[in-house]
């Protein structure tokens, strides 16, 4: 790899440019996209209010407005970082609490809006560039040519953009396993460099500290999101493979100090323990069936928004234009990898990128579930590196002709990198605000009328619908929201009322009751939004001369 050590001048002002712009791409219209579902339950379990304790307040049959849900919605004097911690232990024990604690300290500081909690992701995503050096570093040893492509293609990737600018714990996720990844490959490289080489004392590396390291990392990675337990069983498997199953020093070392790092997390694992296998089988309780996507055209997918992204659906024919060439180019990095590297090298990639995916696969015989994108980011994370070494080798290696299509591919995947980009950085919604991806059209039908109601009940997805659009909604819109679909007393005054995702059952009762028709006005696989039809000209007759709207709002 001598070739590889120093890259041109051209390369490394490429790099550059590119990693600005995966910068600026990242800060860059924060509060333009939906603020989804379940970035709403994000702010609810900073707040430190539970679910009940929402439902008592606002879903008790009032007409309330748009500035009622913001008590709940950051951080806040009612409630602590205890009640924060506390909350998730309670309601959600599936999402560990790190980010959470981060982000309630970050939005006491900086305020509750949707561009402060998303610019802490942001500001996350920036420590991706500098550990993904270090991790291309540990695994190819070469100062800047494969990390230096690699930091340019995770800059403009589609699949981190997302991630960068969504207030959930998927980016310092993949932080930590980048910091977790590269601290084990260093701590296994000094330790077998202090047996073979011999060097004074002084020089002799303090392997307790840097297997320390790791410890404290794979603690952090599990504290930001459990499924850091499968990169940990693919960190294992990599020790054993190249240790060829014996208990060496290395193996005895490394095993004290992974269980150093989960005994770290055994106050948390206490809490998990009880429900851990149901996560295994659905981290989504609210997903049903009809949300499932079949494995291979969903791998298929996600395989090519790693490069490639314009929030394409999975039927659109463009799609079978990308996915054989990103296919491809996939396979023969994988391959050029494993034919010219040392097996440890190419041996800890593929565990990263199989061991923690394969759980998933192997579980979803009917579908993988549309909310599980994010669980593939170790996956996503090991095809960049791979396909980094094999651009970066390809730029330099063969005739002129060769070196010229390889130029060719690069200045593709970069271009699709920026287009992506682009367009994501100017759309209102994206493939991963799942089930509230219709909001901004169901805002847009609300607010277009004169004095409207939304009506909505607090099951299935219309808790978390109802706060994300409740940040799309114009102040003049009203709500009025019940807890175990009961009957709404529907105040006069209002010239059109809605109703977001009734049941068939409770939506007939209400029809029954004030007489009227519903007309659906959207509807996706997630939800439906129906419209009381004609309300104000049947409603009138009962209307005072001088009716004012109820003092309750």
């Amino acid at each position: 790899m001598r070739h590889l050590k120093f890259a041109p001048s051209w390369l490394r002002f490429l790099i550059i440019f590119l990693l600005a712009m995966g910068m600026l791409f990242r800060f860059f219209n924060l509060d333009g996209k939906v603020y989804w579902h379940d970035e709403t339950y994000t702010s609810l379990r900073i707040s430190g209010y539970t679910i009940n304790e929402v439902k008592q307040q606002l879903f008790n049959n009032r007409v309330i407005g748009k500035e009622s849900f913001a008590q709940f919605q950051g951080a806040n004097q009612q409630k602590s970082l205890n009640a924060t911690i506390m909350n998730l232990a309670e309601e959600d024990p599936y999402h560990p609490p790190l980010y959470y604690i981060i982000a309630r300290l970050w939005m006491e500081i900086f305020g509750n809006s949707v561009t402060a909690i998303r610019s802490l992701s942001a500001c996350i995503s920036l420590l991706v560039f500098p550990c993904v050096y270090w991790l291309c570093r540990e695994l190819f040893n070469v100062p800047l040519s494969v990390p230096g492509v690699a930091i340019a293609l995770m800059a403009i990737s589609p699949i981190h953009l997302v991630y960068a600018q969504e207030a959930q714990e998927y980016i310092l996720w993949l932080v930590t396993i980048l910091l977790s990844s590269a601290s084990l490959l260093r701590a296994m490289r000094l330790e077998s460099q202090d047996k073979n080489e011999p060097v004074k004392e002084r020089q002799r590396p303090d392997l307790f500290a840097i297997w320390s390291i790791y410890a404290v990392t794979l603690a952090i990675s599990l504290y930001t999101f459990l499924w850091s337990a499968f990169v940990a069983v693919a960190h294992g498997i990599y020790v054993m493979i190249t240790a060829k199953f014996q208990l060496t020093e290395t193996v005895r070392t490394y095993l004290l100090a992974s269980l150093v790092g989960f005994l770290a997390f055994m106050p948390w694992i206490t809490i998990v323990m009880g429900d851990f296998f149901q996560f295994l089988i659905s981290a989504d309780k609210t997903t049903t069936q009809s949300n499932l996507t079949p494995v291979l055209p969903f791998l298929l997918m996600q395989l090519s928004r790693i490069f490639f992204d314009i929030d394409l659906s999975l039927d659109n024919y463009f799609n079978y234009l990308i996915t054989p060439f990103v296919l491809i180019l996939v396979g023969y990095s994988i391959y050029f990898l494993c034919l010219t590297t040392n097996y440890k090298v190419w041996f800890f990639l593929i565990t990263l990128i199989v061991v923690p995916a394969l759980p998933l696969i192997l579980s979803s015989a009917g579908g993988i579930q549309s909310s599980t994108e994010a669980y593939f980011i170790p996956s996503y994370l090991g095809i960049q590196v791979t396909v980094a070494y094999l651009l970066a080798t390809q730029l330099y290696n063969g005739s002129l002709s060769r070196r010229s299509i390889w130029h060719i591919i690069m200045a593709l995947v970069i271009i699709c990198g920026l287009i992506s980009s682009r367009v994501s950085s100017q759309a209102e919604t994206w493939w991963n605000k799942g089930m509230s991806y219709g909001n901004p059209q169901v805002a847009q039908i609300i607010n277009q009328t004169t004095r409207p109601l939304l009506i909505s009940d607090a099951l299935g997805n219309n808790y978390g619908n109802v706060f994300s659009l409740s940040y799309l909604l114009e102040p003049k819109v009203r709500f009025l929201l019940v807890n175990n679909q009961k009957i709404p007393k529907i105040p006069d005054g209002f010239a059109d009322v809605f109703l977001l995702n009734p049941s068939d059952t409770w939506h007939e009762k209400i029809e029954k009751k004030y007489k009227l028709k519903t007309d659906i006005v959207y509807s996706d696989k997630y939800y439906s939004v129906w419209k009381l039809a004609k309300f104000t000209k049947l409603r009138r007759r009962n209307i005072p001369p001088n009716n004012k709207l109820s003092a309750s709002f």
